[in-house]
């Protein structure tokens, strides 16, 4: 794109009510696939004040403890202290659920899809991690706030956070970062003597520990800061707002910088396409970049419920291919198996790994399968035979 423009991305911490409901589902699932991998999982979570329920579709042989799991996620966030409003002490959990339906698992058991729909991924060169700047560097910002809250650095911080960076361009290259916000959880300690704000001094705390060491170089005298502009965030997480699983799929991929399917991912064992298939877009648009076959590049799938095969591929390089979009559509096929169970097999999505997905983003971080880049070289290599 042609001029200047800016680009706006956000991000939530592992205390915002919806990823609270994001890791219980997603460690229940990994209880699951723990003494099962063949466990058939569609766990969502719902909390609000003081309750956290638990529900969904589970066929497994594996033993666990429903109520247990929830509060070791809930300890782990640190809702341990009513001074943060949710306490895992004190909190009600409810179980509601049931196993998978048998109209749903006799297409699946023969290597069809888990469910119909659309799967995006995507990549680019803006940053180290072949992902758009402004949700790469909203995600280190609330993972930030959870490194300092937990250290004690900045003990006064609760578990629950929001970020927020918008990036400015010109010509289609990221220039500076215009714009952070901050919304971050605290106590009473930084109040005001108004009672309805932080201290200047919290927030200039909150600036320099927090904001300028994840933007860096990229901030300049112009970058704006824009700290709990409410005045104080005192009541957080499920005890101020509900959370719901699968609530922040635009924060899970790549902040509203590309198309994004309908379907969201935690609680999600890898029969269910809406996952899996995500995961494989990546893995794909990812080698494509680290292969120098495009500079940013998005690929959509889509699948048939009970069918194998993907009923279409599109891929768009944006302009900066070195091979035609057609030509990459070819590529695709001969070095990725795009069926549920090639998916499952290349990306090794039976293991228990997926409650470290479940915040700070499923992409751009090192310890997933989807992340690696071994069929760079394969790629580049196919490619230079269709060019000769």
């Amino acid at each position: 794109m042609k001029g200047t423009y800016f680009f706006t991305s956000e991000s939530v911490g592992k205390g915002h009510p919806d990823k609270v409901s994001d890791q219980v589902s997603d460690a229940i699932l990994d209880a699951c696939l723990t003494g099962d991998p063949n466990s058939r999982v569609a766990c969502e979570t719902f909390v609000c004040h003081g309750k956290l329920i638990v529900g969904g579709e589970i066929t497994t042989q594996s033993k666990f403890d429903v109520e247990a799991i929830c509060r070791d996620v809930l300890n782990d966030i640190g809702y341990i202290d009513k001074k943060f409003g949710f306490d895992v002490n004190n909190c009600e959990i409810q179980n509601a659920i049931n196993t998978q339906s048998p109209d749903i698992s006799q297409g699946v058991d023969t290597g069809g899809a888990g469910d119909q729909g659309i799967m995006f991924g995507y990549a680019c060169d803006e940053t180290e991690e072949l992902m758009p700047l402004a949700i790469m560097l909203a995600h280190k910002l609330v993972a930030r706030v959870d490194e300092v809250r937990r250290s004690g650095e900045l003990p006064y911080l609760g578990p629950d956070c929001k970020s927020q960076v918008t990036i400015e361009y010109k010509d289609g290259e990221p220039q500076r970062v215009d714009a952070v916000v901050l919304a971050c959880q605290h106590t009473e300690d930084i109040v005001d003597e108004s009672g309805a704000r932080i201290t200047d001094k919290a927030r200039q705390e909150i600036i320099d520990t927090i904001a300028k060491p994840i933007v860096g170089k990229l901030a300049d005298e112009n970058t704006k800061y824009f700290i709990n502009e409410t005045g104080k965030f005192v009541v957080g997480g499920p005890q101020g707002d509900t959370g719901l699983t699968g609530r922040k799929i635009v924060v899970d991929t790549y902040g509203g910088y590309v198309a994004h399917g309908g379907g969201a991912f935690s609680g999600k064992d890898c029969t269910k396409v809406d996952r899996s298939a995500t995961y494989m877009t990546r893995y794909v648009t990812k080698n494509i970049v680290a292969a120098k076959l495009a500079r940013k590049c998005m690929v959509q799938l889509s699948y048939a419920i009970g069918y194998p095969e993907p009923i279409s591929i599109y891929v768009d390089t944006y302009g900066t291919g070195k091979v035609s979009d057609e030509q990459l559509v070819e590529l695709i096929r001969k070095n990725f198996d795009l069926t549920p169970k090639g998916i499952i097999e290349q990306l090794d999505l039976r293991s228990p790994n997926f409650l470290k997905t479940a915040a700070f983003g499923h992409f751009g971080r090192d310890g997933f399968t989807w992340e690696r880049t071994d069929k760079a070289a394969a790629l580049e290599k196919d490619a230079a035979a269709l060019a000769s």
